[in-house]
């Protein structure tokens, strides 16, 4: 049973090939959930075909708090909680931001936000474990990610950034 009615994340062990069916039926019931998805190329004899599939194959995070905790069980397709010793283990919150950072979930920044660094430019790292370094944007590396250069113990580094964790500096 759950301590308090704070909301906490856990993961179900979903029927393979069934994480989809389950998000949406959490989704139904307003429950906060999460699916980790990757997009990959299936080949076929006849076509390619880009298609999102599970990062964790069977899993299901799900955010809940003590009303939610038994109903999310009893939903199609969920087969338990994942637990140790018998006790639904808590995933910690930045264990999810993590795995959406990996994802670059938390990158999407609207097309006025990306313009304002140019290449060539001094930006400063705002977030993670870089953060106060200063660089010089190199390139973008697509529309939410990119390139910079950092002088660290002499050498220069090249740091592939989300465009969210940096700011730009003004030179003077």
């Amino acid at each position: 049973m759950i301590e308090s009615a704070e909301k906490k994340w856990y993961a179900l062990y979903v029927r393979s090939k069934a994480e989809k069916k389950v998000l949406a039926e959490l989704e139904i019931l307003g429950v906060e959930s999460y699916l980790p998805l990757i997009e990959r190329i299936r080949k076929w004899s006849d076509r390619n075909r880009k298609i999102q599939e599970p990062l964790f194959r069977s899993y299901v995070f799900v955010h809940v708090g003590t009303s939610d905790f038994f109903s999310v069980r009893n939903v199609p397709n969920v087969l338990k909680y994942v637990s140790f010793s018998g006790k639904a283990v808590v995933i910690p919150d930045q264990q999810i931001e993590a795995i959406r950072s990996y994802l670059g979930e938390n990158d999407r920044l609207n097309q006025e936000e990306l313009s304002e660094i140019q290449e060539g430019q001094l930006v400063r790292i705002r977030h993670g474990q870089m953060a106060g370094l200063i660089g010089r944007m190199v390139k973008y590396r697509n529309k939410f990610r990119l390139i910079i250069m950092v002088e660290a113990v002499g050498q220069l580094i090249s740091i592939n950034i989300p465009r969210s964790k940096v700011d730009p500096i003004n030179e003077v």
